[in-house]
C-alpha cells in the first residue's frame, strides 16, 4: 500500500490544519431474506377515546387552584338546581292531587252518595204513593219525580267525569239502564193500584226487589270506588316530597363547605355569589317545609273532620231511607214476605226496618264522636232523638196492624199527624243540615290545605335558577384573582 505524504499548509498561509478523516466503515451486511426495503416500524398505539382524555384533562385541571374552583362551582350550581327541579316536579304532584280532591275526587263521592240517597228516596216515595192510592198527594208524586231526575243528572255528571277505562264507568252505564226498567215497574204498581187490582202490589214489591238487589248495591259500589278515588288523591297530596328535602340538605351543606374552604384559603369571610346561592337555598328549604306541613295539615283536617264526617252522614241518610222503604213495604205486602231467623218467622220488611234503625243508631253515634263544634252536633243530636220517637211510633202501628187495624196502622205510618212519617222527614232535614255543615267545613280545610301550596313549584325553579347562577358568580370572582 502506498503511504501518500501528509499535506502540509505551505509556509506563510493562514489556514488551519484540518484534522485526518477516517476512513468509513461499510454498512453492515442486511440479512439475507429481508428484502430490499426500508426498516419495519413498530404498530401505532390505539387511540384513546374522548371520554377518557376528558377525564385526563379533568384530572390534571383538577391538580391547579383555578381547576379545582370550576369543578367546585359546577358541583355547585348541579346540585342547587337539582334541588329546584325536584322541588318543582313534587310540589306539582302534590298540587295538582290536592286540587283533585277539591274539586274533583270529593264532589264526585258525593254525587255517588247522591245517587243512593236518590234512588232510594224515590223507592220510599213510591211506595208511600201507593199506599195512599187514589189520595196520593202531589207532593209525594213531585217528590218521586225530583228523585228520579236528580239521580239521572247525576248519573250523567258522573259519567262525563269518569275515566273511560275507570271500573266506574261500568257501573254508572248499569244504573243508567236499570233506571228506566224501575220507573216502568213503578208506574205498572200505580195504574193497576188506581184501577184496584191486587197485582199492583205485586209489580211495586218487583220494582223494589230490583231496586235492593241491584240499582242500590250498584250505587253503593259506585259510592266506593269513589271513594277509593278519594283516598289514593288524599295519599298523592300529602306524603312529605323526602327526595327534594334530602337535596336541599345537601344544597346547604356543599354551599356552606365551599365557603368554607374559601375563607381558609382568602380570609375572606363572605362571597357574595355563595351568600347569594345560600339564602335562596335556604328559602327554598323553608318554604317547601313549612308550605308543605301547612298544606297536609289542612288536609288532614278536612279528612279527619269533613270527609270521614260526610261519610258516615251519608250512611246514616242511606239507612234511614232503607229504614222508610221497608216500613212502608210492610203494609203494602200485608204478610207476604217472610224470613226466617233461626227457629222464628218475622215480616221480612219488618226485620230489615228494624236492621236498618240498628245502622242508622251506630252511625249517628260515629257522626256525633266526630263533630267538632256545636254546628256540627246540635243537628246530629236532634236526628238521635227523631229517631227514637220513631221507633216508638213504628211499634205502635205494628201493634195496630197485627191486631189487624190496618187502616190505623197505615195512618200512623203515612197520616198526616203523629205519624212516622214526620220522624223520618225530621231525621232527614237534620242530617241534611248536618252534611251541609260538614261539607262546607271539608271545602275550607281542603282549600287551605291546596292554597298553601300555591306558587310553590314556580317559585322554586325561578330561586335555583338564580341560586345556580349566584354559586357561578361567586366561583367565577375567585376565578378571575388567578388572570
Amino acid at each position: 500500500m502506498t503511504h501518500l505524504p501528509k499535506s502540509s499548509p505551505p509556509p506563510g498561509s493562514s489556514l488551519p490544519i484540518l484534522p485526518a478523516v477516517p476512513a468509513q466503515s461499510a454498512p453492515p451486511a442486511r440479512p439475507s431474506g429481508t428484502g430490499s426495503g426500508p426498516a419495519a416500524s413498530p404498530p401505532p398505539a390505539p387511540r384513546r377515546t374522548a371520554f377518557a382524555e376528558g377525564l385526563d384533562q379533568l384530572r390534571a385541571a383538577a391538580t391547579t387552584e383555578p381547576g379545582r374552583l370550576r369543578v367546585i362551582g359546577a358541583l355547585l350550581a348541579l346540585l342547587v338546581v337539582s334541588f329546584g327541579a325536584v322541588t318543582a316536579w313534587q310540589m306539582t304532584d302534590r298540587a295538582a292531587a290536592a286540587d283533585d280532591v277539591l274539586t274533583s275526587s270529593q264532589p264526585l263521592s258525593s254525587d255517588a252518595a247522591d245517587i243512593y240517597r236518590s234512588l232510594a228516596d224515590a223507592n220510599t216515595a213510591a211506595s208511600s204513593g201507593f199506599l195512599a192510592g187514589g189520595q196520593e198527594t202531589a207532593a209525594s208524586r213531585d217528590r218521586y219525580e225530583k228523585d228520579i231526575r236528580t239521580a239521572a243528572d247525576k248519573l250523567v255528571n258522573a259519567a262525563a267525569n269518569a275515566d273511560p277505562d275507570s271500573p266506574s264507568t261500568e257501573t254508572i252505564a248499569k244504573l243508567n239502564k236499570l233506571l228506566p226498567e224501575y220507573k216502568g215497574l213503578v208506574e205498572r204498581a200505580r195504574t193497576y193500584n188506581r184501577q184496584g187490582f191486587p197485582v199492583g202490589g205485586a209489580y211495586l214489591r218487583y220494582a223494589n226487589e230490583k231496586m235492593q238487589q241491584q240499582m242500590l248495591p250498584a250505587a253503593e259500589d259506585l259510592y266506593k270506588k269513589e271513594n277509593q278515588r278519594l283516598r289514593a288523591d288524599y295519599a298523592d297530596a300529602t306524603p312529605y316530597p323526602w327526595a327534594a328535602i334530602a337535596l336541599g340538605v345537601a344544597a346547604l351543606a356543599a354551599l356552606a363547605w365551599a365557603q368554607h374552604r374559601n375563607y381558609r384559603r382568602t380570609n375572606r369571610v363572605l362571597n357574595q355569589g355563595l351568600v347569594a346561592a345560600t339564602a335562596t337555598a335556604t328559602v327554598v328549604l323553608l318554604w317547601l317545609v313549612v308550605g308543605h306541613s301547612v298544606a297536609r295539615a289542612g288536609l288532614d283536617d278536612s279528612y279527619d273532620h269533613g270527609v270521614r264526617s260526610l261519610n258516615v252522614l251519608h250512611d246514616a241518610r242511606i239507612a234511614s231511607l232503607k229504614a222508610r222503604g221497608n216500613e212502608n213495604l210492610t203494609l203494602v205486602a200485608r204478610g207476604a214476605e217472610t224470613k226466617k231467623v233461626g227457629a222464628q218467622t218475622y215480616d221480612a220488611y219488618d226485620y230489615d226496618f228494624r236492621t236498618d234503625m240498628a245502622d242508622l243508631g251506630k252511625y249517628l253515634a260515629d257522626a256525633a264522636n266526630l263533630a267538632d263544634d256545636t254546628s256540627g252536633e246540635r243537628p246530629v243530636t236532634a236526628a238521635v232523638g227523631n229517631m227514637a220517637e220513631w221507633k216508638k211510633r213504628h211499634t205502635a202501628a205494628r201493634e195496630q196492624d197485627e191486631n189487624g187495624n190496618y187502616q190505623q196502622a197505615l195512618d200512623r205510618v203515612i197520616g198526616t199527624k203523629g205519624a212516622t212519617g214526620e220522624c223520618f222527614d225530621s231525621v232527614d232535614a237534620n242530617l241534611r243540615t248536618a252534611l251541609a255543615h260538614e261539607e262546607t267545613e271539608f271545602k275550607r280545610a281542603a282549600g287551605d290545605g291546596r292554597d298553601a301550596l300555591t306558587g310553590l313549584s314556580a317559585g322554586a325553579a325561578v330561586l335555583a335558577v338564580l341560586g345556580a347562577a349566584g354559586a357561578v358568580l361567586g366561583i367565577g370572582r375567585r376565578l378571575s384573582e388567578y388572570r
